[in-house]
Order: C-alpha cells, then structure tokens, then sequence
C-alpha cells in the first residue's frame, strides 16, 4: 500500500510541476569567471550574490573559480557560455590567453563585463573596477611624502593587467623625484616569493626604506622575512586591497605603513549587467573610486569596512529567504494550474487506493499469521533460550550521543587536521563540515559563543600553550606551527589569551 501511494504522490507532484510554465517576471542569468580565490575575490563574490534580487529585475549569478590557471578559466567561460547565460562578467588570469575565448563569447552574441582586469583585444561591452594607475601613483605619492632614499616595488605577474598598471603609476611618480633609489622585482602575487625577493634584497646590503607590494598578501611576505632578519621597524611595507581582518589589520597592528583600499563593490558590478540587459544607459568604462589607509584614519576605516561586510552578510540571508519565498509562491501558482489534472488523477486515487485495500487485507491475514507464530516461538520455554542468548540487553547498548558534540567533534578534527595552515578559510572547513559560510558561522557561534575564527585562534593559542610547556621549540617555531604568518602576531594575539607573553610563560617554568 505504501508504495502504491508513494507512486501516486510522486506522479502527482509530477504533473503539477510541469504544468507551471511562467515564473514571477524574467530572471536574468550572470555567469562570473574568477580568474582565483583570495579574499578580495571572495568579498567580490559575496556582494554579487547578496545583490541579486536588489534591483528592480532579479539576477540568478554564477560563479565559476579558475585559481590562477589560465587554461581551467577558459573551459570554464565556455561552459558557462554553452550553459545559457545572459552575460558573461569576468577577471582575466592572464590578458593575452583569454582575448580569444572573449572573442568567441561575443561571437555567439554574449555581452561581455571585464571587472579588475581586462584582456588584450578590445571586444568588451563594458569594464567596471579600480583604476590600477590611479593606485599606484597614490601609493608612490603617499612614499615620496613620508621620506627616505630607497624605495622597493615588488609587483604582481606581469602578464597581467592589475600589475602592468599598477607598476605603470608607481614607476611615473618615481620617476618624477630622481632624489629617490628605485628598485623593482617581479614577483607572482605570493607572500613566499615577495619573501625571498626581500631576503635576497638584504643580503646585498641594500636595505629599502619603503617595499610597495601589489597586494596585502605578499606584505605579509616582506614583513615576515623582515621580522626574521631583525629589521622590523625599520622598513616601512605597503600594500594594497586593503580588506578588514589583513590590510587593515596588518596597519593597525603596525605591520604596515599603510594599504591602499581596491574597491569591490559588487553590487555595481550586477546593476551595471543589469543594465546592458534590459537597454538602460550605461557606460562603457567605469572607475571605482579607491583610498589610502594609513595609521592616522585606520581605526574608522576599519570600523566602517566591518559595519559594510555585516550588513552584506544580512543582505546574503535576505536573498536567500527571498529564493525561497520566490520557490513557495512558484508552487502555489503550479499548484492551481494543475487543479484539473489533480481531479483527473483523484479518480485514478480511488482505484488504485480500492485495490490497496484489498492488499491491506491480505497484509494484515499475514501479519496475524506471523504474529500467532512469533507468539508460540517466544512461549517455547526451549526456544526462548535460544532467543535470550541473541538479543543484547538494554543496558548495554551504547547511549545515544547529542547532535551538538558529535558536530564539535568534528569541528575540533577538521580544525586540528588544518591548524598548521595560516591560509585555511572557513569556508574550506565548512565544506569539509558539509555546511555553508552562513550554516558554519551560526552553528559554531550557538555552541560555542565564539565565531568560526575567533574559535580556529583559540585553539592555536592553546595548542602553542601546550607546546611552550612541552617542547624546546622557539617561538617563531611554534607560531608557524599553529598557523601564524608571524611571531609578532602570535605574540600578540598570545598575550590577549593569556595576560603573558610566551617567553613570560616560559620563565615561570
């Protein structure tokens, strides 16, 4: 009978499903190529998201992540062009190599958004970001104004556009006061090699005043090898995304002299899509407005900048119960239109329901049949023997375990499996957890009290407690070991933990 009425419900959401033909009102398709990850990218991502249903007409984005690899980025832009989208907004990985699958885009009839960066040939509709000239020229200036002799630019790839343009403005301004030693290395947007270009840097006796790097990640590559040369202090590092929990922090903290703000905004990037969709003005170049961050106004930037990522993370949740109110009312329309094939098939219910119960019947003769012989099988004094010998008691069966620390043990595996990792993400742990950013965030936040970061940093603190008092390992040893980019900051985060610093700790041994 069961099954008879699971094929009956099934065959009636069916019918019902594909009688709805129409939706709420036109729906446009926005797939985004990333050229990789990061955290700049990701706070891109989520704006585009979080604005998709902000405008007067609804976007559904798409988000496919190359991770730096030019030809992964190029299948990917022709998967999601043969998919069906409306428009294609992307971030070159390499400018030369992705000219010819634009070109292939706009052939097919595709509408083309270069956001950040933008590839060699000309067939785009529209580009949207930053002005990388502008911010390397701000940044040179901010240099030239605070003083000193010799100045160092370490630059992204340049095989892109972001660090062609960027070394372009800083390489003008530099130009323009000869009072100044200029000195530029090539690097590839990683902390590692900004690294080794510093040490080997140091080790001709050259010592910079200033190292401009392309973006905050490899700051915190000069600044770590600075710190383990001795020399903290006495180079000043810049660098630019300016993003809330890195650049901003590393001003605040004093790892930086300063970081010049990219802009993201997102949600420009969906209207200005939005806009060449449906034929409203628009224009073909568009300019977002950057700043610099410096000690003197960090503090309110930094506030500013958390207020903003809240308020996305609510706007993110807003979009999502949009989708699913958006779901319930498409039901409920498909539900009326098939009101008469749902008659049609109540008539088709009575039969198949008559005939099971006809076969209920049967059922219920057969199961009073094997009930009459469990019951001679359980009074067989023989025979219940038999049975006690197989069942296990009650009491030693294992307790049922709560939900909660079954999930907190997991948490506490995955984090350990991954604490060495200073560039570990939440959301590579969600996935792990088989959850979202949002699900992670507010299931670690009821269990704990804490966020998913602040709880990853307390569980580093404490295994580097347990490893100061176990181990004859240094301290910048044990700092990367738990997952710190640098000591300084270990320490620092250390003593807000524990009212002590870690060599403290030690002497008290």
């Amino acid at each position: 009978m069961q099954t008879r009425c699971f094929f009956l419900t099934d065959l009636l959401l069916c019918v019902i499903l594909l009688t709805g033909c129409t939706g709420t009102g036109q729906e446009y398709h926005i797939g985004v190529s990333q050229c990789g990850a990061g955290r700049w990218r990701e706070k891109v991502n989520s704006e585009m998201l979080a604005a998709q249903h902000l405008y007067e007409q609804h976007a559904k984005v798409s988000i496919a992540c190359a991770n730096d690899n030019t030809e992964r980025q190029i299948q990917q832009i022709d998967s999601l062009v043969n998919s069906g989208i409306d428009l294609l907004v992307v971030a070159p990985n390499e400018s030369a190599p992705i000219a010819e699958a634009i070109a292939r885009v706009r052939k097919k009839g595709v509408p083309v958004v270069y956001f950040d960066r933008k590839a060699t040939n000309d067939q785009y509709t529209a580009f949207i970001g930053g002005s990388n000239v502008e911010a390397g020229k701000t940044v040179a200036n901010y240099v030239v104004d605070l003083g000193g002799r010799l100045v160092m630019e370490i630059t992204g790839s340049m095989s892109t556009s972001p660090a062609q343009e960027r070394h372009e403005g800083f390489a003008k301004v530099m130009a323009e006061n000869p009072h100044l030693t200029y000195v530029c290395r090539e690097a590839d947007w990683s902390s590692d090699k900004a690294c080794s270009i510093i040490e080997e840097q140091v080790k001709t006796g050259s010592i910079p005043d200033f190292v401009f790097c392309h973006n905050d990640g490899m700051a915190t590559g000069v600044y770590k090898a600075v710190v383990e040369l001795g020399l903290e202090g006495k180079v000043k590092i810049i660098g630019i995304d300016g993003l809330p929990g890195e650049g901003i922090e590393y001003v605040q903290f004093g790892h930086q002299e300063g970081s010049y703000i990219y802009p993201t905004h997102g949600e420009k990037i969906v209207k200005l899509a939005l806009d060449i969709l449906t034929g409203h003005p628009y224009e073909r170049e568009n300019v977002l407005q950057g700043m610099m961050v410096t000690p003197d106004n960090v503090n309110l930037v930094d506030l500013n900048s958390r207020e903003l990522m809240e308020q996305n993370e609510h706007m993110i949740t807003i979009n999502n119960k949009l989708e699913e109110y958006f779901g319930m009312y498409n039901i409920q329309r498909k539900l009326l239109t098939g009101s008469l094939v749902t008659i049609l098939l109540l008539i088709v219910a009575v039969v198949i329901a008559w005939r099971a119960y006809i076969q209920m019947l049967k059922n219920t003769r057969q199961r009073q049949s094997m009930n009459e012989e469990q019951t001679l099988f359980y009074t067989d004094p023989a025979r219940r023997k038999i049975q006690q010998l197989l069942d296990t008691p009650e009491e030693n069966l294992p307790a049922p375990r709560n939900q909660d620390t079954l999930f907190a043990e997991r948490l506490n595996e995955a984090i350990r499996k991954h604490m060495s990792n200073p560039n570990i993400k939440m959301e590579d742990l969600g996935e792990e957890m088989g959850l979202g950013r949002v699900q992670l965030y507010r299931k670690v936040k009821a269990i704990t009290g804490l966020t998913p970061v602040e709880l990853l940093r307390k569980m580093r603190l404490q295994q580097a407690y347990v490893l100061l008092g176990n181990t004859t390992k240094t301290v910048a040893e044990i700092a990367y070991e738990v997952g710190f980019n640098t000591p300084g900051y270990f320490s620092k985060c250390f003593k807000e933990q524990y009212g002590k610093l870690p060599m403290d700790l030690r002497s008290e041994e």
